[in-house]
């Protein structure tokens, strides 16, 4: 594995890394001007590790979602508020906090920027190789999108 990539998962993974959707399509899209860069990218065997830089602006959401592996974050700049799918905040998470997601479908939750200024995270996704960055669910019945 490079020396770059390598520097980036170990470091992620000692933060106790974060975790924060990426862009998701259907009943609950991403807010407008939410976006993501890619950092680097590496397949090892079947599995994919992909680090982004996910940016969403104030005021909006990654949309409601859920990933087919582990995801871990750290926020680089304002708030994320992070809610499960029982409408609960299940976190606040400010400039150098670390977040994990589990995966799977029992795993559905929304990233929302409720602060003034953009929330930007660095993500690594673990993922089977080939899986989407997030799966899409429906609003499990949450005031808020």
């Amino acid at each position: 594995m490079r020396t770059p990539l390598r520097t980036a998962l170990t470091g992620a993974l000692a933060a106790a890394t974060v975790v924060v959707g990426s862009t998701i399509a259907g009943a609950t899209p991403p807010g407008p001007g939410v976006s993501a860069r890619l950092i680097a990218q590496r397949t090892v065997g079947d599995t994919d590790y992909i680090l982004r830089e996910i940016t969403i602006p104030a005021g909006q959401a990654t949309g409601w979602h859920y990933h087919d592996g582990p995801v871990y974050g750290v926020v680089k700049q304002g708030t994320l508020s992070h809610f499960d799918s029982d409408c609960g905040s299940d976190g606040v998470y400010t400039p150098g906090s670390a977040i994990q997601e589990a995966s799977g479908p029992g795993n559905v939750h929304i990233g929302r920027n409720l602060g003034d200024t953009p929330l930007v995270l660095e993500v690594l996704y673990v993922l089977p190789h080939g899986a989407p960055f997030s799966e899409d669910a429906p609003n499990p019945g949450c005031p808020f999108q």
